[in-house]
């Protein structure tokens, strides 16, 4: 079987091999099991490969570079529109040659595959999506098209469509979906203990979206309150100086470590060492770094976004939801902390639901769909 994968996310070349972000490749890994040959559409980046990059296991890899596209601003939008017939040209080539079409939404590149796909309803598509499937999410018009194009039943055939979460109304095509970081041998149960330093962990991108610094200021009332606690951040990125000056202006440093960017093995140490892991996001598709932690009793602390209140369970059984203020947030941890049993319970919940989702039952799922 011949897969066209269209996808926006930016991929490397080193030595005749391609990469890109780790958790992506790794994903795209299990579904090129099952094919013989893949067609990749996206741009490319000359920028040297990062350590959170990896690459395809597949050698038979036909990459065809697209620019890379935006529609910002009014010269993002005039150039995109100058590179719309080379693209629309490459993806419906590689559509026409592939037995399976597989769409990476919401993207710019998507967008196009979404709307070409429709001249091509002989041929079995999937889509998934990896941003928050909430219809009632404030998100850009982009987002919503592509949502709309590939759940309406007349334009789109013979499609499945990948998403996180559970929503009411949604058509036959809409299967929920999840991601999985583990497999089947690392279940167990791991016993948390509340009664020592409790550790918090921010795992992912230091960027606004995921809002590093209303966790580390939401540690710092915690800590100010005399709770017997430390925070870990690992990942990087543009705010990591403003947080790194903020626990040095408030003399955090024997609180608070930055690991920076590290493997899977150490972010799983990690996750067994660690008690919580927050993550206080304004925008999600599938929280990778909450259900990870889950799945080693971490018990999450996160804002009501996608598909996180199905996450933590009916009355938040396995984890916090918080609000997005910063006090009202202190004040809901602080009253969890205080019951050290409550801990203990809701850590193994939050082990036993994220630990029914595992490697080998997510490749079971994409074994059927191809």
């Amino acid at each position: 079987m011949k897969i066209a994968v269209i996808t926006h996310i930016l991929h490397k070349e080193k030595d005749g091999a391609y990469y890109s972000y780790e958790p992506y490749i790794r994903e795209m890994n299990i579904w090129f099991k099952y094919v013989s040959s893949v067609i990749l559409i996206s741009p490319k980046s000359e920028e040297p490969k990062t350590n959170i990059e990896s690459k395809y296991d597949i050698n038979r890899i036909s990459f065809r570079e697209v620019p890379e596209i935006s529609l910002l601003s009014i010269s993002n939008i005039l150039k995109t529109i100058f590179h719309l017939p080379e693209i629309i040209y490459k993806v419906a080539k590689a559509m026409k040659e592939a037995d399976h079409i597989h769409l990476r939404c919401p993207g710019n590149i998507g967008l196009i595959g979404c709307v070409l796909q429709i001249f091509f309803p002989g041929k079995p598509k999937t889509v998934k999506y990896a941003g928050n499937w909430d219809p009632n999410a404030k998100q850009p018009w982009s987002y919503k098209l592509q949502r709309w194009i590939v759940q309406n039943t007349f334009l789109s055939k013979n499609i499945k469509v990948l998403a996180y979460g559970e929503w009411e109304n949604q058509s036959d095509n809409v299967i929920s979906f999840f991601t999985a970081s583990y497999y089947q041998k690392d279940t167990g149960r791991y016993s948390k203990d509340f009664s020592r330093t409790l550790i918090f962990l921010f795992v992912g991108s230091l960027v606004e979206g995921k809002q590093p610094l209303f966790a580390l200021r939401v540690f710092h009332n915690l800590l100010a309150k005399g709770f017997d606690i430390s925070m870990q951040f690992y990942g990087d990125g543009p705010l990591r100086k403003d947080l790194e000056d903020y626990a040095l202006q408030n003399e955090l440093q024997p609180y608070v470590t930055f690991f920076g960017n590290r493997s899977q093995d150490d972010l799983k140490n990690a996750y067994k060492m660690a008690h919580f892991v927050i993550l206080p996001s304004i925008s999600e598709g599938w929280p990778k770094a909450i259900a990870e932690g889950m799945f080693f009793g971490s018990i999450p602390i996160s804002t009501s976004i996608s598909c996180l209140p199905s996450m933590l369970g009916r009355n938040s059984s396995r984890g916090i939801l918080i609000d997005n203020n910063e006090s009202a947030a202190v004040n809901s941890i602080a009253e969890k902390l205080s019951n050290k049993e409550g801990l203990k319970c809701m850590s193994l919940a939050a082990q036993e639901w994220s630990q029914e989702y595992t490697i080998d039952t997510f490749e079971r799922e994409i074994k059927k769909m191809l």
